[in-house]
């Protein structure tokens, strides 16, 4: 069965964990994306392919539609690491978008847009679709002339390509982005008479409005979301920015529930965006990070985020001073059964 394209989770390295695609599905993306995997590791890593089966494993325990995004420009490396993962998701995805340093010295992602490597990439493509269960997807960059990109979306359709996403900027190893995304662009490509598969826009969408206002402008057949939904993954289901703490808890909460596929760091860098986009400004939030980077485990997380970040911010319990007299007793107030309410940033 095709994924549901209306409201996408974009692909992030080392930030598209299992615990982070799950709250995102929660609050409305229709699919969600794996990070970029590498081929290479998943045929020869044998720790990197068994960890990454068991996050999408758990993708099949909660029934979330998700798309699995390989990058390279071999196609026999990319179908076989594929073979190995394609039981585990809904479709798999070439990379060719990826403006990283790596991307260019290895030559793959964006740096396969131009004309000349056209060839390669049909090839990739055609093995992967001539040879997975599921759907295979392209997510682009706009090629250099932008004029091009609708004939090499158009090549695409043509070797097996489900579907594309366009990240509507070009390719900058040194700047991920240059300006914000041309939808006209996005809007061109889905206007091509000669493109009949669908097209999904990403890029330039900050609040919930920008949802509707990207579908409308591009006629885009769906929306793609990366580094917004990493500071508010309740993006896509309403316009009221969730509490960073309690969103941050409940996140915490899946990772607890789902232990194993992310890393204490990732789990640490999600905290912190959670919390960085809509506090940075705060006094307190530099103490955040502090104490937030000397956190060993879960539950030193969870106590930071308990105990110390609402007292930061100005708790509005019984007193204040109750509070610090539970501290100094060494009670931990995430299990006294005390109600803390946070009041708005």
């Amino acid at each position: 069965m095709s994924p549901d394209l209306s409201f996408i989770a974009a692909p992030m390295v080392n930030q598209s964990d299992f615990p982070f695609r799950r709250i995102a599905a929660r609050y409305g993306a229709t699919t969600v994306y794996t990070q970029m995997l590498s081929p290479e590791r998943l045929i020869h890593d044998q720790e990197y392919l068994e960890s990454h089966r068991r996050d999408l494993q758990y993708r099949i325990e909660e029934s979330i539609s998700t798309v699995v995004q390989l990058c390279g420009n071999n196609a026999e490396e990319i179908v076989e690491a594929g073979r190995k993962i394609q039981d585990l998701c809904d479709a798999i995805d070439l990379n060719l978008g990826c403006p990283q340093e790596v991307a260019r010295d290895e030559h793959f992602g964006a740096y396969l847009l131009g004309q000349k490597d056209w060839p390669i990439v049909e090839n990739i493509v055609s093995c992967m679709a001539q040879s997975f269960t599921v759907l295979v997807s392209t997510k682009i960059r706009l090629c250099q002339p932008s004029t091009k990109t609708v004939e090499f979306a158009e090549r695409l359709q043509a070797s097996g390509s489900s579907w594309i996403t366009l990240h509507a900027r070009t390719v900058s190893s040194r700047r991920r982005r240059q300006g914000a995304a041309d939808l006209s662009e996005v809007k061109k490509l889905k206007e091509s008479e000669r493109l009949t598969i669908p097209v999904v826009s990403n890029g330039n969408v900050r609040v919930f409005d920008d949802l509707a206002k990207n579908l409308d402008y591009t006629g885009a057949d769906g929306l793609m979301v990366g580094e917004t939904l990493l500071g508010n993954p309740c993006l896509f289901s309403n316009d009221v920015l969730p509490d960073p703490v309690d969103i941050s808890l409940e996140y915490l909460d899946i990772c607890r529930l789902y232990p194993g596929v992310a890393t204490l760091k990732t789990i640490q860098t999600h905290i912190r965006h959670f919390i960085d986009f809509q506090c940075t400004r705060r006094p307190w939030f530099k103490k955040l990070r502090v104490a937030l980077n000397a956190c060993t485990d879960l539950d030193d997380i969870e106590h930071l985020l308990r105990v110390k970040v609402p007292r930061w911010r100005g708790m509005t319990m019984k007193s204040a001073e109750e509070g610090s007299e539970h501290e100094r007793d060494g009670i931990d107030l995430a299990d006294s059964g005390v109600l803390w309410h946070l009041p708005p940033n």
